[in-house]
């Protein structure tokens, strides 16, 4: 008889989460922020979630704003994009060299600088991948996986908070864009949606990295790029869909404190600074030799976050197919090479529990 009060309880947080990013949204965007209806939901949510309210987005409804979003950030693969495709192999090929140098860098100042334990460094300097970096820490127990939490998640929401305005300086008062495409037919709409569910599902079985959002993007990018379907999600859906992603990053701040978010403060803050220079660096390198838009190429070698990056990339009109795909060789090549790389530098897991000082 618990299960009907249980339900009820999960709905109202839900609804209040989400209430309290639509207003975060809606005044971030009468101020003119750029990326509105995304930063302002996570902003307002941590803010909500750091002075002591509950706050959540299960599970199954976040993976149906994934479906949303993937549908309209493939709207933005136009069949222009298809024929730089064959500038993609340089710029991947810096993918390693940024990736391994943030690793790095960033390693030796939580290390050296900050003064945390080894185990902590390593997990809290890798460069994104957030569930699958909390996944390894857990089997290494000297890790103090608040402060690996800590340091992933304010990456993330660093990267959401500032990329856009630092983006829509370089390139020279770029705004976010307003797209006004042809609405689609109700018909095709639902067809369109049942697809992309059907692909977020047969991506996320097969392990594919942010499946739920990477099957959906293909499936809306090759029709879009084809020129045969011009995929067009209207702001009813996606506008929440973008509030709901917000609203799921803000939420990862549950249970940190604001004394010991204040205490990591700083030293993430510098960590994220040490990874964005080094970002910043090889993006330098490749615009002065290939002439690719800066904004983009910040976009597709910041730091972290694959689903938020390739959004904001769609927000801002620069080339959303460009930046996923280097976001998800990025993840892809952590997922498959970091098992090696922990157990090589940390050893085997130790059973010694970590202290939280």
């Amino acid at each position: 008889m618990t299960l009907f009060p249980q339900a009820s309880a999960v709905l109202l947080v839900t609804l209040r989460t989400l209430a309290i990013g639509a207003a975060g949204g809606y005044a971030f965007h009468a101020l003119g922020f750029p990326a509105a209806w995304l930063a302002g939901p996570m902003i307002v949510v941590a803010a909500a979630v750091l002075s002591g309210m509950s706050a959540n987005v299960p599970s199954r409804l976040r993976d149906l704003l994934f479906v949303v979003l993937g549908l309209t950030m493939g709207s933005g693969v136009t069949p222009e994009t298809v024929e730089r495709v064959g500038e993609w192999p340089v710029t991947m090929a810096f993918i390693i060299v940024a990736v391994v140098a943030i690793l790095l860098a960033t390693y030796v100042y939580q290390r050296r600088i900050a003064g945390w334990d080894r185990e902590t460094a390593y997990f809290a300097a890798i460069p994104g991948a957030l569930s699958y970096v909390m996944a390894l820490t857990l089997d290494y127990p000297r890790a103090n996986v608040l402060r690996v939490a800590a340091s992933q998640s304010l990456r993330v929401f660093l990267l959401v908070a500032v990329l856009p305005m630092v983006v829509t300086g370089s390139e020279g008062g770029l705004h976010e864009v307003v797209r006004t495409s042809v609405p689609m037919a109700p018909l095709a709409l639902a067809l369109l949606l049942a697809a992309g569910l059907a692909a977020g599902a047969a991506t996320q079985r097969l392990g594919v990295p942010a499946g739920w959002l990477t099957g959906p993007f293909v499936l809306s990018a090759v029709l879009n790029a084809s020129g045969l379907v011009a995929v067009s999600l209207p702001d009813w859906l996606s506008i929440p869909a973008l509030i709901g992603l917000g609203s799921v990053i803000g939420c990862r701040f549950s249970g940190v404190t604001p004394m010991e978010l204040v205490r990591m403060l700083g030293v993430c803050l510098g960590a994220f600074a040490v990874g964005m220079s080094i970002s910043v660096v090889v993006c330098v390198v490749i615009w002065a030799t290939l002439g690719l838009p800066f904004g983009q190429l910040l976009l597709a070698y910041a730091p972290g976050g694959l689903e938020a990056m390739t959004l904001l990339a769609y927000l801002l009109d620069l080339d959303p197919a460009f930046v996923a795909a280097h976001q998800l060789a990025r993840y892809m090549g952590m997922v498959l090479i970091l098992p090696l790389v922990t157990r090589r530098v940390l050893g085997p897991p130790s059973r010694k529990p970590a202290s939280r000082s």
